[in-house]
């Protein structure tokens, strides 16, 4: 499959073949123009699909109908999106759902609180143009409720830890797989420590698969593009992500048991991320 994002002569996507299975969870990696971004655009049709085809389901989406299509698949970005209105309105623009599931879902994020508590008018509460009145990290909370709401098979999150404090993103990765077990999950990275504990990682360099695999695999190679990135976050995180890829590669699904790892030994992020170069 190539992908071009305004006409057939410029391709953004080179040749991306690979399959995804059900549920699992896909780390998306890559230095800034790598097509991280476009390889989820795709997804909701945007943009020209120079050849190839994309099957959700062994089902053509260029065949199913695009507010059907786009309906289907919820998205966390970076920059939350939220209309002014209610907090009822931004989670369930078409009166879909009983307030008891909209006040579950809000709970699940631990929103409920602070709609409860804070907000005079609770779910009727209004929002601001655009969520002024909320912060970055309790917009993007906002975003995960509704996609609990809809509950989509597939869940995208476009670098939804990069602007929110360190409590609220564990908040959202802990949710995400509590609450996103059975769903298929892809996650374009803007920290290495969001995905290196994903089933596998996509890694792109100019808009084409550089490598696909599973943390641990490709952190064994000493030569591979993810290797490098690792390394280049310095030693002491480094050292700490290749913990985690191997916790990781170690979890069975049928149990589940997390390794502790001492606060006191966790380092501070290295401001110089590849990633973000």
């Amino acid at each position: 499959m190539s992908y071009s994002n305004d006409d057939k002569t410029s391709h953004v996507l080179h040749n991306i073949t690979l399959t995804i299975k059900s549920e699992e969870k896909i780390g998306i990696v890559g230095r800034t123009g790598a097509g991280k971004s476009s390889l989820i655009q795709i997804l909701f049709r945007m943009g020209i699909l120079v050849n190839g085809q994309i099957e959700i389901d062994n089902i053509d989406i260029s065949t199913v109908a695009l507010d059907d299509l786009r309906s289907r698949i919820s998205i966390i970005p970076q920059d939350p999106v939220l209309f002014t209105g209610t907090i009822r309105n931004n989670l369930d623009q078409f009166n879909n759902y009983t307030d008891q599931q909209i006040w579950n879902a809000l709970d699940q994020v631990q929103l409920k609180t602070l709609v409860n508590d804070t907000m005079s008018n609770g779910l009727d509460s209004l929002i601001s143009e655009n969520g002024c009145n909320l912060s970055v990290g309790q917009k993007q909370l906002i975003c995960l409720a509704r996609a609990l709401l809809k509950q989509s098979k597939i869940l995208i999150i476009d670098e939804a830890t990069a602007n929110v404090d360190n409590a609220t993103d564990e908040l959202i990765q802990q949710a995400i797989q509590d609450k996103f077990k059975e769903c298929t999950v892809l996650t374009i990275a803007h920290r290495l420590r969001t995905v290196i504990d994903s089933d596998r990682i996509l890694v792109l360099s100019n808009g084409e698969v550089a490598e696909f695999d599973t943390p641990s695999s490709l952190l064994a190679n000493s030569n591979s593009y993810l290797t490098s990135l690792v390394e280049q976050t310095g030693s002491n995180e480094a050292e700490y992500l290749r913990t985690l890829a191997n916790q990781a590669n170690t979890k069975t699904k049928s149990v589940a048991q997390k390794t502790t790892i001492d606060d006191d030994i966790i380092p501070i992020m290295n401001e110089s991320d590849p990633l973000l170069m």
